[in-house]
């Protein structure tokens, strides 16, 4: 086993305190995972209104924290408490002006809302007496932190040596603000190629300044490097390419479970497929669907955003709807843009009885659309590591994906699912004729295809060993 670490942790989001996409999970599943391997992680995230309203085992820790800005000094509070079924403790900035918010984002002094939470997140190390060898910043939110450690940090002693990690979990949002943020910050830079005359662009800078970048998936890795997947920074990570790997995001194994989840109708493992058909008839008759087993229900769980290749599905549905393929169901649960909201609820009503759509966010239900459904798409413009596909894997539903990012490195075409490369919906349409020709010829190869899907391994531990050695790395890098 490898000396134990101490990791400062740093994200916007940790679940199950704040959520909005991968970025959470990822928060609030790795640190427990490292944790297990025998490292000292402490968590750090804003304490947003959920925090400040009073949230059960979050306490407040007495005095406050004093944060040097631009400004003068301002003081910040912190709550105190440990990831939910660990011994990881997580702190919570408190800043009631900026954090004590309806939103999470969405601001226009989102830069500055989370500068000051990465400047503050620094200092609570000096209150807690605890430098740290590795600090792991993920996204643009946590990034400030990384560009202070990098430049005015190394004049005082008490944080040179620290080695830094940078997690993209999204390239696209890439946190822009005007220059006097580093007024704010106290940081004495250049500009880089990749900002605008006068502007910052903090996920150009957590790239630049950290030791090691990491994204959440090999495949991802590579697609960012590149013009069509670079976002106007595939120069800037070309140029740090010996540095920049990429670690699939793994799967709590506790919570996502059909052998245990209390969420679904019957519970069952690889070696009892046949009980998956409870889970089938109690999704059938919540979605008012004929209770019939001889055809497939496909399904789809997702936001509705034009990054999921919602553009390329509505045709395909159109086609299955119809019979192209056969009979078929599909039930489709997600929330988003308005057009594919309209879209989804155009085609449920010309198919009331062959489709559902559930046009909500509903946590709740999603585990019996995984244990119910025989095929699960996924059909993704791009995808830095994806979920959806993971989960339905676990659960025996065959994933029909775009081989794109995490989804190319977690489905085998033929083996635990079926992909298709070329963004266009006739490759799409012919993936998904693939499955459902072998859901209906050759149920024996079918099953084998779910039994490798939930015995394949993506759980944390494995993800948290490739984080493990990255940080060994990157300690390495800082001291040679």
């Amino acid at each position: 086993m490898a000396d134990p670490l101490k990791i400062l942790f740093l994200s916007a989001e940790v679940a199950p305190f704040a959520k909005t996409g991968g970025l959470g999970d990822v928060g609030g599943s790795l640190p427990k995972a490292l944790h297990d391997l025998g490292h000292d992680v402490r968590v750090v995230m804003p304490a947003y209104r959920a925090i400040e309203a009073g949230y059960p085992g979050v306490s407040a820790m007495p005095g406050h924290l004093t944060v040097p800005t631009g400004v003068g000094m301002l003081p910040a509070g912190v709550f105190t408490g440990t990831l939910p079924g660990s011994d990881v403790p997580i702190y919570f900035i408190a800043e009631a002006g900026l954090f004590n918010r309806p939103n999470i984002y969405g601001y226009d002094d989102d830069p500055y809302r989370f500068a000051f939470f990465s400047r503050a997140a620094l200092e609570l190390t000096l209150a807690l007496a605890w430098k740290p060898d590795v600090v792991h910043a993920h996204d643009w939110h946590a990034a400030p932190a990384l560009a202070w450690l990098a430049t005015a940090g190394q004049a005082d002693g008490r944080f040179r040596g620290i080695a830094t990690i940078f997690t993209i979990h999204n390239l696209a949002h890439q946190g822009r603000a005007r220059w006097h943020i580093f007024d704010y910050l106290g940081i004495q830079t250049f500009s880089l190629a990749e900002e605008s005359y006068g502007e910052v662009n903090f996920m150009a800078r957590g790239i630049y300044h950290a030791t090691m970048v990491n994204t959440v998936s090999p495949t991802y890795a590579r697609e960012i490097m590149t013009p069509a997947g670079g976002a106007y920074l595939d120069g800037l990570l070309r140029h740090r390419h010996y540095d920049v790997h990429g670690i699939i995001n793994g799967l709590d194994y506790q919570e996502w479970d059909p052998a245990s989840d209390g969420r679904i109708a019957n519970h069952y493992n690889a070696d009892h497929l046949g009980a998956r058909v409870h889970n089938r008839h109690a999704l059938q008759a919540r979605a008012s669907l004929p209770q019939r087993d001889n055809i497939p229900l496909v399904a789809m769980v997702s936001r509705l955003d034009w990054q999921k290749g919602l553009d390329i599905t509505g045709h395909v549905i159109h086609m299955l709807m119809n019979g192209f393929s056969g009979e078929a169901q599909f039930i489709v649960l997600g929330t988003g843009a308005r057009e594919y909201e309209d879209m989804f609820a155009r085609l449920a009503y010309y198919h009331p009885h062959k489709m559902t759509a559930y046009l909500d966010y509903n946590a709740g239900f999603a585990p019996l659309i995984y244990a119910g459904s025989d095929i699960f798409i996924m059909p993704s413009r791009f995808e830095p590591c994806g979920l959806g596909q993971l989960i339905a894997m676990r659960y025996g539903s065959v994933p029909v994906v775009r081989a794109t990012g995490g989804l190319a490195d977690t489905v085998q075409d033929g083996h635990t699912g079926f992909t298709f490369h070329d963004y266009s919906t006739d490759a799409f349409w012919r993936a998904l004729q693939r499955a459902i020709y072998v859901y209906n010829v050759d149920r024996e190869r079918w099953q084998q295809i779910q039994r490798h899907g939930m015995m394949a391994d993506f759980s944390w531990r494995r993800s948290a060993q490739g984080y493990q050695q990255l940080y060994e790395w990157a300690i390495a890098r800082t001291f040679s």
